[in-house]
């Protein structure tokens, strides 16, 4: 089995988020086992398993995504490292464009842009105000201003007082997993609005899932679907928008919203290629 590594959200390699690739032959899926197996031994936040589907359907691939202990039910950055390896490979469709159909989140298309971008045509996850749930504060170490519930997404958008606190925040991760657990969360991402005009970016966030086996996702292109429609209404603002996610590895992810849907835009680099021996 082909195995590649990409890094997305980045124009240079050893930044962005790393996911591996593997394009599975045409046929039946892998047993699940295995697939975990494979995402387990790469150890990069998700891995993407793509499986070519017929000719003639709504989708030309389908695809899942597994962190090392779970299968993810929406993956930002592995689609859009799946979609640079179609084009790399020679495998996207005419026209440029390649839709993925998923289990949990329908169809998700991948276009292809000027000099290696590629825009994600992704399901909007707008955001419900909640109370801030008991324990958050503790594990990140300040009160947020707000949180918020993302839907069928999972997640529990935090927002904090200014960029300072989103880069220099350090939470307890333990503390992080157990509140996820208990509110049935995939993670948390805090956020904040961009320090400065003219830094080339809108808003900044973080994300943290450790009890899904990512203590901090470098640059996580699904939490997007909910910070595009967040930032959008509370900025005034439509059209584009740019995150900075301010992991250690760091990356930018573009958004756009459109009705209930998010367009997310970034680049790729493929670092690694590897035959995996099964």
């Amino acid at each position: 089995m082909r195995i590649q590594i990409v890094d997305a959200f980045t124009t240079r390699p050893f930044a962005g988020n790393p996911a591996g690739v593997c394009l599975l032959p045409a046929g039946e899926w892998p047993d699940d086992a295995r697939l975990q197996q494979i995402a387990a031994e790469l150890n990069h936040a998700e891995t993407a398993f793509a499986l070519p589907l017929p000719a003639g359907g709504e989708a030309d691939w389908e695809i899942r995504w597994f962190t090392p202990t779970v299968e993810a039910g929406l993956c930002g950055h592995a689609t859009l490292a799946t979609a640079h390896t179609l084009e790399r490979d020679g495998l996207l469709p005419a026209g440029g464009s390649v839709r993925f159909r998923s289990r949990f989140h329908g169809l998700l298309i991948a276009h292809a842009g000027e000099e290696g971008e590629f825009t994600l045509d992704f399901p909007a996850a707008p955001a419900i105000e909640v109370p801030v749930p008991g324990g958050l504060a503790e594990a990140l170490g300040l009160r947020p201003e707000a949180t918020f519930r993302t839907g069928a997404l999972g997640d529990l958008l935090t927002v904090l007082p200014d960029e300072a606190a989103v880069r220099g925040l350090r939470p307890d991760l333990g503390a992080i997993a157990a509140l996820t657990r208990r509110e049935e969360l995939r993670g948390v991402a805090v956020t904040a609005a961009a320090a400065a005009p003219g830094s080339g970016y809108d808003f900044v966030s973080r994300f943290f899932a450790p009890a899904n086996g990512i203590p901090e996702d470098p640059v996580t292109g699904s939490a997007h679907t909910s910070l595009a429609p967040y930032w959008s209404a509370r900025l005034g603002r439509s059209g584009v928008l740019t995150g900075f996610q301010a992991s250690a590895r760091t990356g930018l992810v573009r958004t756009e919203l459109r009705a209930d849907r998010v367009l997310l835009t970034g680049h790729a680099v493929t670092v690694l290629e590897a035959t995996l021996l099964l």
